[in-house]
Formats: structure tokens, sequence, C-alpha cells
């Protein structure tokens, strides 16, 4: 584990959003286990939409379909009804698609298992990794656009996002621990939230500028570079 690493984790301690779908750092400690159905339910509503508008949905969602058995039974018009506000409908019409899969060939468990994973309705790379990470404490590389936007600074990346997919993996895995991997993905995307923002990176108040390329050459607020039409 870097001191990066470490440093991060540390803070994510002190910091961790109180999120309905997460144990905290605490929780963590004591030996509670994040559930997985929860942590799949959250990584699917929280594709292309706002945390802030994820909460209402899933408190409300996990309160009437609370178990994979459950949610397999439902109608896909009382699932589509429900999502009305979330937009991308597609996700919900997966959701339930999955659960009947879930049901059916897995005992109504999340598997822990990528290729499993990889192979459910609505489940792509991230979603698998994040659910493998998160829900079980595996040893992903759990990366979306908050995390490029931190690796790119953290490491100098200058080149466009979608330029440097496979260097920003790398200085990925540089990063991500080989245990504690659940509370870390957690610990980079609040991280991003709170400090290592779109356009106003809260570099003063950050516990790892000293690590930071982008912050060492004053290049925080053009990293990362916008890709030119």
């Amino acid at each position: 584990m870097t001191i990066t690493s470490k440093i991060l984790l540390s803070w994510y301690q002190e910091n961790a959003r109180i999120l309905p779908w997460r144990i905290s750092p605490k929780e963590s400690i004591l030996g509670k286990k994040p559930d997985p159905y929860k942590v799949w339910i959250s990584e699917i509503m929280l594709q292309q939409t706002t945390v802030a508008t994820v909460i209402p949905y899933f408190k409300s969602f996990v309160r009437k379909w609370n178990c994979i058995e459950k949610l397999s039974r439902a109608n896909e018009s009382e699932i589509l009804a429900f999502w009305a506000g979330l937009g991308y409908y597609a996700r919900a019409r997966n959701l339930l698609k999955c659960a009947k899969v879930l049901a059916v060939q897995f005992g109504g468990k999340i598997p822990n298992n990528k290729e499993k994973l990889l192979s459910l309705p609505g489940i792509g790379e991230y979603t698998a990794s994040a659910i493998r990470s998160i829900a079980f404490d595996e040893r992903e590389i759990v990366i979306d656009g908050n995390v490029e936007r931190i690796i790119c600074r953290l490491f100098k990346i200058q080149k466009p996002i979608k330029q440097s997919k496979k260097n920003i993996r790398k200085c990925a895995f540089q990063l991500f621990p080989k245990l504690n991997c659940g509370d870390f993905a957690q610990a980079l995307m609040d991280f991003a939230n709170l400090v290592c923002k779109p356009k106003k990176p809260a570099c003063m108040l950050c516990p790892i500028s000293s690590s930071c390329q982008s912050f060492k050459f004053g290049l925080e607020k053009i990293i990362p570079t916008k890709q030119v039409i």
C-alpha cells in the first residue's frame, strides 16, 4: 500500500459520506459487511444519476423490494412506474431481468465472480468491479469519471482522458491497495465529491496535495485536459 493510499483511507475514516447503501468505516472495522443486494441496486441507480437524486429512490425501493426474491416477482410496469423521474429506463428493465436470473440460477444471491457478474443483464465492467470491490472487498480497480479525474491530476496525465485510458488504469493499479479495497474505492468517490472537484478543486484542504504532480506544477485547474473536437 502506498503512502498516498494510506492517507486517503485515513481521510475516509473521518470524512466518509453517510449513504443508505453503505456501511460506515467504523462499522467496517467492527466487522459489519455490506449488503451485496443494496450495493447492486445503488450501483445501477447511480449510473448517470447523482447521489442526491438517487437517495430517496433507493430508500423507497429497498423498502418495497427488500431482497432479490421479492424483486424477481415484481411486474415490469410496477418497476417502471417507480422509476419515473430517474430516467434511463433500460436500467429498470435490466434490473428486473437480472433479479429473475439471480433468483433462478444463483439462489437469490449476488455472485462474487467477475465472469458470472458480467453475464448478468445490465452489469458491465465498471458495475461488476464496483460490486466485487464494495460488496466483497475484492481487489478490483474501480474507475469512473471521478476516479479518472483524481488519477489524471495526481499523476499529471496531460493527454485527454479518452486518449489516456490505459495509462490511467496503470496508475490506478499502483494506487489501489490489496486490502480494504472496498473502502478505498468509496474513499476515492467521496474524495472526488468533496475535495478533488471538477472545476474548483480544494487543493488547500487536500491531504495528498504534496504527492499531486498537477498541484506541484500549478496544473490542477486544467487537468484533466479537455478533448479537442
